[in-house]
């Protein structure tokens, strides 16, 4: 039995060829920093002092620099992204990428899908990838083949093929949880939703899925492009170079922002180290929202470290988490995290899945990672990290509508668990590292 779990989950490896082929792709692909469009002098940002750490570990994970001349907004919720999204769709006149973890056959999965065929029919290349797991109920459905029939593009990420034979050839549970959306070479989004409605219909119960999502124009859109062409690539005979040396528009004048993007074929724990040098980079307010909250040591000690040394530390879970383990784990930290004077507050109204993490009403980043050994081990994930007051105010903004519908955990609330209670969440809490 020993010998079979160390086969399944004992490594962080998702088969030779798999990587083999990954490194052939990602060295065949143009350096994004030589694209035309990017000598423009608003594209080299001026960034303080103090946040030049931050985007140096950026670029040290996933190899993109910091730059400028970007804007955002952030969307109202989950309908109005997929809205969003589907206009902009509608508008394309070149081309789409798209890669969701999850798409569902639902309202908003054919909204989705009906836009790319619409496209498609106009004459606009249409490429959407998928994880093969997340997605798995899309693939069956006759919506995928609809999808296909109709010219769209398709890609599965990471095939789980027979659960057996993939002993061979890597681990089963490393899975894509990207969400990449690129159109026209102009625009893109980034954030926690998946394609599919908010109730969720598979985790109905837990319903309604309350995500955040930012549309991106500027050179932060190339970035993206630049990760959907590397997984698209792994995956398919379909060479997309040349859409990463078209000419961008010249941006305007805007504000610094980097993709970072990790995977279990990058460096060790390198979302995690994102997230911590955030963390030890706060001065005055670190405020965070996740769904799953499975931190390695370091993690919980940079968030404690936070709060200790004075500044104003919030964290948003939810109160009713759709895997019972990962709920037990989190709660096994708040004792540690109340003593050191982290706020800590569950939402009440729906599973809050946003992740995102702001710094002293400057810094945000949002994007695809959740706080937990999965997203930081296993999981390939995408986020922005960016600097600028205006679009960090708008996520803060977020953050207090957020706030309004949690209730505040007390350290008294905590000691007065029973002894049942601690035991269950300590005990789940050991399993930890592979949940």
């Amino acid at each position: 039995m020993g010998i079979l779990a160390y086969l399944l989950l004992g490594e962080t490896n998702i088969g030779r060829n798999r990587v083999e082929r990954m490194k052939r792709v990602m060295a065949a692909l143009p350096n994004v920093a030589s694209t035309p469009g990017f000598d423009a002098p608003t594209v080299r940002p001026e960034i303080h002092e103090r946040h030049l750490p931050l985007f140096k570990v950026g670029q040290s994970i996933s190899g993109f620099e910091c730059v400028g001349g970007n804007h955002a907004s952030l969307m109202a919720d989950s309908n109005a992204a997929i809205d969003a999204i589907v206009a902009d769709i509608d508008k394309a006149a070149h081309h789409v990428h798209l890669l969701f973890y999850v798409w569902m056959p639902d309202n908003n999965g054919r909204k989705m899908a009906e836009a790319l065929m619409r496209a498609v029919a106009r004459g606009v290349t249409c490429r959407a990838m998928v994880d093969d797991l997340g997605s798995h109920l899309l693939i069956k459905s006759n919506l995928w083949t609809d999808m296909e029939a109709a010219g769209v593009k398709l890609g599965r990420a990471l095939k789980v093929g027979d659960p057996l034979l993939r002993i061979f050839t890597g681990r089963i549970d490393l899975r894509n949880h990207r969400k990449i959306i690129v159109i026209d070479n102009r625009i893109t989004y980034c954030g926690s939703q998946n394609c599919a409605d908010p109730e969720f219909l598979t985790k109905a119960k837990y319903a309604p899925w309350v995500d955040a999502v930012m549309r991106f124009t500027g050179p932060i859109v190339r970035q993206n492009l630049h990760l959907f062409a590397g997984d698209w690539m792994a995956y398919n005979n379909d060479d997309i170079r040349e859409v990463l040396v078209e000419p961008m528009e010249p941006p305007e004048p805007g504000f610094p922002a980097q993709v970072v993007a990790s995977g279990p074929t990058g460096r060790y724990s390198a979302a995690s180290e994102m997230f911590e040098t955030l963390m030890y980079s706060a001065r005055r307010e670190l405020f965070i929202t996740t769904p799953y909250y499975v931190p390695n040591d370091s993690m919980q000690a940079a968030l404690c470290a936070a709060a200790n040394r004075g500044v104003d530390t919030t964290v948003i879970f939810p109160a009713r988490n759709d895997d019972f383990a990962v709920a037990a784990t989190s709660r096994s930290y708040y004792a540690d995290l109340l003593a050191a004077g982290v706020k800590i507050h569950e939402y009440g109204a729906g599973l809050l899945h946003t992740k995102s993490m702001t710094v002293d009403g400057e810094i945000t980043l949002i994007g695809s990672a959740n706080m937990d050994r999965r997203s930081f081990d296993l999981n390939y994930e995408n986020n922005i990290l960016l600097c600028d007051a205006a679009a960090t105010a708008h996520m803060r903004e977020r953050q207090e509508q957020y706030l309004a519908k949690c209730r505040r955990i007390t350290a008294e609330e905590v000691d007065a668990w029973s002894w049942r209670r601690r035991l269950w969440n300590n005990a789940v809490a050991i399993v930890g590292p592979v949940i």
